[in-house]
């Protein structure tokens, strides 16, 4: 899902987590935040052409086999001396593995996020500010080492298959996918194996 950025600065002294769980109590509205490249993002309300998509998305995986594809959880990424790097919550995503005792007590030490590792494959469907999904969280799941990242631009009306990310520093602002598949959305999207050939057509409008 795309978001609207926060203009508040954050601070570096302050673990992002404190920051979004303080945007969440200060909010009239129920929301969760994200935390991508220094910025705290808000998601916008998704339309019912993302949440119809997005899960017809879903039942593709899970009619294919795929029974860890899910919707809805938070993943941190960490630097490499273990600071919060990002807090994302992907539309879909398919995870490796079912949650370990480890993993659930990770999730209990970062406060409601799981560790992004999980994940072999992520997705997003952009919203009003689609930058966000073809910018920061490409280049932040890139820099997590996340495999597979599928991309439904909706104002571009395309849709992207990335894979190989690549970190080619320690900045991971500079982080990217080495290849990419691109189709017109409404036409099949391949996927690497083992994943299934994605239909696109449910995010036309009319």
């Amino acid at each position: 899902m795309s978001a609207e950025p926060i203009t508040e600065p954050v601070m570096t002294q302050q673990d992002p987590i404190d920051l979004l769980i303080a945007i969440e109590e200060a909010s009239q509205t129920p929301i969760r935040p994200e935390y991508v490249e220094g910025m705290a993002i808000v998601p916008p309300a998704p339309n019912d052409n993302h949440n119809d998509g997005t899960g017809e998305l879903f039942f593709q995986f899970r009619v294919a086999g795929h029974r860890l594809v899910g919707m809805g959880n938070g993943y941190r990424a960490a630097h490499r001396d273990g600071t919060t790097m990002s807090l994302l919550i992907p539309d879909f995503y398919v995870r490796r593995r079912k949650p370990s005792e480890l993993d659930e007590s990770y999730l209990r030490a970062h406060r409601g996020w799981y560790p992004i590792d999980m994940i072999a494959l992520v997705g997003e469907v952009t919203s009003t500010n689609h930058e966000t999904d073809t910018g920061p969280k490409l280049r932040t799941y890139a820099a997590a080492g996340v495999p597979v990242y599928v991309l439904i631009n909706r104002n571009a009306k395309t849709a992207h298959c990335y894979t190989d990310p690549v970190l080619p520093g320690d900045d991971p602002t500079e982080a990217y996918y080495d290849s990419e598949i691109k189709v017109a959305l409404g036409d099949p999207l391949p996927l690497p194996a083992p994943y299934p050939i994605l239909e696109t057509a449910p995010f036309l409008e009319g």
